[in-house]
This record gives C-alpha cells, sequence and structure tokens, in this order.
C-alpha cells in the first residue's frame, strides 16, 4: 500500500479491517453481531460500514452468510496489523509500556505509522516475527508462518506444550494471565480440570496453577512435538 492510497483510509476503515482479520484469524464466522461486539459499536453501524467496504473493494459481504476478504482488502489489513503489532513490541521492549496496556496505545498510533517508520522500526526489533503478546507480525510482503495452535481450555490432560500467544485486547485478562506466568514461551503442561466446568489445573514451568476456564479460551498452546 503505497503512502498516497493509505491517506485515503480513514481510521474507521482500518479498525475495520483489523478487526474482521482479527475474527478470521480466529477462524471465527464474521458476522455483523461478530463485528459490533468487537468493535462496541451499534448493529446498523456495521451494516453501513460493510457497504462501503464492499464498494471500496476491500470486502465481500453477503447478508446472513458473513464476511470475506477480497485479495486487495486482505492485503491492506495484513499492513495495519503489520503497523499495530511492530509498535506494541517498540512500545514494550524499547518504551517500557507493561503488555496489557500496549495494545490500547498501538492502536491510537497505527493510524499515523508511515511506511518509512514501519521500516525503521522492523529494523530496529530485527525484523521480528511476534509482537509482546506472542502474536504473529506479518511480514513486509504480507505473509505469515502457518502455525498449529489451540486453546489451554482445549487441551486434554495429561498432554504438554508450549504458550504460543494470548488474546490481547483486556487488559484485565493480560494482567491475570501474566499472575499466572503464563507468558508466550512458557512451557504448560495440563493437569486436569475441577468439576462441572471449574477452574484448570496445570504445571506453568514447573509450578501448579489453577486458571479459570474463561481465561483458558483466550491462551493459544503450541501443542507438544506440533512442528510450529
Amino acid at each position: 500500500m503505497t503512502e498516497q492510497s493509505k491517506e485515503k483510509l480513514s481510521r474507521a476503515v482500518e479498525d475495520y479491517l483489523r478487526a474482521i482479520y482479527k475474527l478470521e484469524e480466529r477462524g471465527q464466522k464474521i458476522s455483523t453481531s461478530a463485528l459490533a461486539d468487537v468493535l462496541n459499536v451499534a448493529p446498523a453501524s456495521v451494516t453501513k460500514m460493510l457497504k462501503r467496504l464492499a464498494t471500496m473493494n476491500f470486502v465481500e459481504h453477503e447478508p446472513y452468510y458473513g464476511v470475506g476478504f477480497t485479495p486487495g482488502g486482505k492485503k491492506i489489513a495484513l499492513e495495519i496489523v503489520r503497523h499495530h503489532r511492530l509498535i506494541e513490541l517498540f512500545l514494550a521492549e524499547i518504551v517500557g509500556v507493561p503488555w496489557d496496556r500496549v495494545h490500547e496505545e498501538a492502536h491510537q498510533l497505527e493510524h499515523a505509522l508511515s511506511e518509512y517508520l514501519e521500516d525503521r522500526l522492523s529494523q530496529l526489533l530485527d525484523d521480528p516475527d511476534t509482537d509482546p503478546h506472542g502474536q504473529p507480525i506479518p511480514s513486509k510482503d504480507g505473509t505469515l508462518v502457518t502455525r498449529h495452535i489451540q486453546t489451554l481450555a482445549s487441551m486434554k490432560e495429561g498432554t504438554k506444550g508450549v504458550v504460543a500467544e494470548v488474546d490481547d485486547d483486556d487488559g484485565d485478562l493480560l494482567r491475570y494471565v501474566a499472575q499466572k506466568g503464563l507468558f508466550p514461551q512458557a512451557e504448560i503442561r495440563f493437569l486436569q480440570q475441577e468439576p462441572y466446568g471449574g477452574a484448570l489445573v496445570v504445571e506453568v514451568d514447573g509450578k501448579e496453577q489453577s486458571v479459570g476456564a474463561e481465561a483458558a479460551q483466550h491462551v493459544w498452546i503450541t501443542p507438544e512435538g506440533s512442528s510450529s
């Protein structure tokens, strides 16, 4: 995306493209209601914006069936995500912003990042692959490494793995999982779940922890033996 074309995109358009990408990344259906929840807006506003994005040839939208990117829309979305996650890593590693605050701060800054500064940030950070929460950073050409991950909540008793990433849009969640030691690259073993859908008992880097079932749905694991 050139500087000239990027200037034509409003902040709202960029926010929608990143939200659509995030739902797609998680394998969720990209519906009007799902986007309304993610962006905290009314469903009517989502419908209006989706029509606009379709007119701009960024998405294909069929009522009742969901939303999908066009190739051009996907390319722009990946660049927006790249900007956001590079800024998160810069804020965490260079500025020292806590990992539970970098997401919101990056959201404010991503819209103003030029291509020049994107390249400078990437060089400064040694062309990183992941952000502070373990989420993959798209490469300059828009490619991503395929990973085989699953939620902590979906692990079976006795299985092992490594924390791959944590969902980053809830500061309270990030503070909670940090208390449990569930940072990217932490080694984890699922011991058992308490009855009636209760907390999960896990071993994190050799230390036993109890993790709430809801939080476990937002912690992503690379299972032992996975190639990525």
